[in-house]
């Protein structure tokens, strides 16, 4: 999660900076996914952002002109939906994410961050389902590890969610989601010195990183 996740993540060129796992830009070569993940913890992760500000977004504005005029933009639709997972409008978000993969079914970038939308949003089924696409399509996707162990943690299956989490921090040692993640999985998994340890080292490393697992709907 931050993937989402989302599974931690760069910043949007001109807007908030994307969920954990960030977005192919329209016309560059894409940055590497979100991150640490799809919605930002600067940015307002509220679901129910006023669609009024969310259409008088400059990239968004942007994007959308774009879309008009080739409504099977696959990168605008993208991209969109990166910005509007970063703005916590989660169900615009899924939407564009739904046509992107209708265009291209095997965009792991897509499924991943898609996966991780539907994880905050509480679609855990169909989030799963979309992480496990990710990781059949690209093995040790590191932002689709981090996204089903956010999954997994919020299903309630915290073996799981070690597993995922222990599988994204040998790729990335440094990836805070997957840390906090692992740390709150080892807790609810009777492993609580273990997990304690990895949740202070979370904090070390992000001071925000509870905030964000609570805009997340873990707690």
């Amino acid at each position: 999660m931050p993937p989402a996740k989302p599974p931690p993540l760069p910043p949007v060129a001109d807007a908030s900076p994307p969920p954990r796992n960030p977005p192919t830009p329209l016309e560059t070569p894409a940055p590497p996914p979100l991150p640490d993940q799809p919605a930002d913890k600067n940015t307002d992760k509220s679901s129910n952002s006023p669609q009024l500000a969310l259409a008088d977004d400059p990239t968004i504005k942007n994007l959308t002109a774009k879309l008009a005029a080739n409504p099977d933009d696959a990168n605008a639709l993208y991209r969109r939906g990166q910005v509007y997972a970063s703005k916590g409008a989660y169900t615009l978000a899924i939407k564009d994410f739904d046509d992107t993969l209708r265009l291209n079914p095997k965009d792991v970038e897509a499924l991943n961050n898609r996966c991780w939308a539907r994880a905050v949003v509480g679609e855990l089924p169909a989030a799963l389902k979309d992480c496990n696409e990710a990781l059949r399509l690209r093995p040790n996707f590191v932002d689709a590890l981090d996204s089903r162990g956010l999954v997994n943690l919020k299903s309630g299956a915290a073996k799981n969610a070690i597993t995922d989490f222990d599988a994204a921090l040998k790729i990335n040692p440094r990836l805070t989601s997957s840390l906090y993640g692992r740390g709150l999985a080892k807790q609810r998994n009777g492993a609580v010195s273990e997990g304690n340890l990895d949740i202070a080292n979370a904090k070390a490393m992000d001071p925000n990183i509870i905030q964000e697992f609570e805009s997340y709907g873990v707690r």
